[in-house]
């Protein structure tokens, strides 16, 4: 294992979601939010790709949002943790109902206000930049009953209303911000990307690429408006990545492999080169989708493009041509693809591939010649509390130890990163499936599937290794 330093200024640290570990979702005048409506068990997943029954949690139903793991009251005994490890950053979302309560109501809520600035100063106090994402899977529901959510450009001018407010109100203690967390995930699970509800006879592609406009415009508002309320602040999008290998050499799963990399890469190639691709113009005249834009779009895009690449790596995606090979499908923060005989896979199935971040990486910076920051990577998996409480997660460690390994070698292959926050650093609700056994965290949180449990914070193994590797600059990777 190569003992190469990671640069002085480099921002270790741990990446949480409001939606996933705050709770409390209807203290303090929050209003429902997407995740909200997500219950666990069979239903979860479609609802997720916009099947929605209601707008109101069903009585039968167990939301596992609604308590998550109680930030929201525990977040100064979360923080002195992280601390403990020597966290440099972490990234949170704030919760646009939080402040916004309806999405559209005439003032924010000052409850939803102070709560944040309680939670920056806490991070702050403990030398801990602040990361911050404007909306991580999350629209008030009302907007999305009322409007149907993103596929209306009202919500543009609302999100900028809420971008403008958060700004002006932080703008002394957040230095970094990102738009949209995982963009493109609104082509997969469009409910739980952009609140993207759908009935018999929508013509689902359109209205999702017509949301993804109004997303991007939305987008480079937010851009301009953080340029000019914060200067010197940083601002970027996000992206759910990982690459997608050809199966084999045959040209049609090359060609594949390149548009399915480009079907995430669109938002990306907006809202960082500022214009639509062409690949995509010609996407919507194949697929016969008219997207409505209006005039002065072209120079929002153009003129407010984002200052670094944000992006989630978990593992890397295979396709092929071939039906036959097609049937030997696996999992992967849900993208399909066809299972790499290369690669060995996780509990919950996805690809386990160090070397895909490293290539990943390269690509990106390759691509859009901006700095990089690695806002999510871990393992989830199912960990076991032994008789005295310990917790020995040494297949994390590994994962980690080798991702870490190859974030290095980007790093000296050219590629510029500006830090490192680890998915899930505390064990959270998992976003794909509802579940607390599919674990991430350094940190074990007592709470099960059904809800049940006390919420104790205990260190795992990781916890003390993750501690190490950041006092060691990343020179340090051995359990």
């Amino acid at each position: 294992m190569s003992n190469f330093k990671f640069p002085e200024n480099f921002l270790w640290g741990g990446a949480i979601a409001a939606n996933q570990a705050e709770g409390a979702y209807l203290e303090g005048g929050k209003g429902l939010s997407i995740v909200d409506l997500l219950p666990s068990g069979e239903n979860r997943r479609s609802i997720m790709k916009g099947n929605v029954p209601g707008f109101k949690p069903q009585e039968e139903e167990f939301y596992p949002s609604h308590e998550a793991i109680d930030f929201y009251h525990r977040y100064p005994e979360d923080i002195a943790l992280f601390a403990e490890m020597g966290f440099k950053a972490l990234r949170v979302s704030i919760a646009w109902a939080r402040i916004f309560p309806s999405g559209e109501d005439a003032a924010a809520n000052e409850a939803g206000l102070q709560f944040y600035d309680n939670l920056f100063d806490e991070m702050l106090k403990h030398g801990i930049e602040p990361v911050v994402t404007l909306a991580h899977f999350d629209v008030p529901v009302n907007l999305i009953e009322k409007y149907g959510s993103w596929r209306n450009r009202k919500l543009v001018n609302l999100f900028e209303t809420y971008a403008k407010t958060v700004f002006t109100r932080y703008k002394g203690k957040v230095k970094y911000w990102m738009t949209f967390n995982e963009i493109n995930m609104l082509l997969h699970l469009p409910f739980l990307g952009a609140g993207l509800a759908f009935k018999e006879g929508d013509n689902v592609k359109e209205i999702q690429y017509q949301a993804a406009h109004h997303q991007l415009v939305a987008s480079a508002l937010a851009v301009k408006a953080c340029h000019e309320i914060i200067p010197g602040a940083m601002i970027g999008c996000m992206l759910a990545a990982g690459s997608f290998y050809p199966y084999t050499c045959n040209p049609e799963d090359v060609f594949q492999g390149m548009e399915k990399d480009r079907e995430s890469y669109f938002f990306i190639d907006v809202q960082s080169r500022g214009a639509y691709p062409g690949y995509a113009k010609r996407f919507f005249k194949d697929h016969g989708l008219n997207i409505v834009m209006e005039p002065g779009d072209a120079d929002i895009l153009r003129n407010h493009t984002v200052d670094y690449i944000g992006f989630s790596y978990y593992s890397s995606r295979t396709t092929s041509t071939d039906p036959e090979v097609v049937k030997n499908m696996t999992s992967g923060n849900v993208f399909g693809s066809v299972a790499n005989p290369y690669l060995e896979k996780s509990d919950w199935g996805w690809t386990i591939d160090p070397k895909g971040f490293r290539i990943t990486a390269n690509q990106l910076h390759d691509r859009y010649q901006k700095p990089l920051f690695v806002v999510e990577n871990g393992l989830g998996a199912n960990d076991e509390v032994g008789p005295n409480g310990e917790i020995h997660d040494d297949y994390r460690i590994d994962y980690l130890k080798r991702h870490v390994a190859e974030m290095g070698e980007a790093l000296q292959d050219g590629v510029e990163i500006i830090g490192y926050t680890s998915w899930g650093p505390i064990d959270i609700v998992s976003a794909s499936s509802g579940e607390m056994k599919k674990r991430y965290g350094y940190i074990y949180v007592d709470r099960d599937n059904a809800g049940h449990g006390e919420l104790k914070r205990i260190k795992k193994k990781s916890f003390h290794w993750y501690k190490k590797v950041i006092a060691s600059g990343g020179a340090d990777l051995e359990a």
